[in-house]
């Protein structure tokens, strides 16, 4: 398993590739804009291809939102983990991504 924390992309993700079952990826940040070091729905993706998890689960999105947001930024705990679900699928088709909703839980094979 890799958790990725708050990261951005760097070279040695690619030493991964074929280490990895579940790739714990981040896919935004906290709020409408995001910083320098994090990964978007596309730089996700690209971990995603670079990685070559067999499964990946968008994580990190909205982790924070304030409330007051939703005028600017109103779907914020929808669009990062469906684009990168969409972007992972056509660059990195061989990595089922799983998005799961905020608690929700999953079992992973043995």
């Amino acid at each position: 398993m890799y958790f990725a924390g708050d990261t951005d992309l760097f070279a040695e993700m690619a030493d991964l590739a074929g280490t990895v079952d579940v790739a714990l990826l981040p896919v935004w940040g906290w709020g409408p804009r995001l910083g320098t070091g994090h990964l978007d729905p596309g730089r996700a993706a690209e971990a995603v291809l670079r990685i070559q998890p067999r499964l990946a689960i968008p994580i990190h999105w909205g982790t924070f939102y304030p409330f007051t947001f939703a005028r600017f930024w109103p779907h914020p705990l929808g669009d990062p983990p469906r684009d990168f679900a969409r972007e992972a699928a056509r660059i990195a088709p061989a990595t089922e991504v799983r998005i799961l909703t905020p608690g929700e839980a999953m079992e992973l094979g043995r």
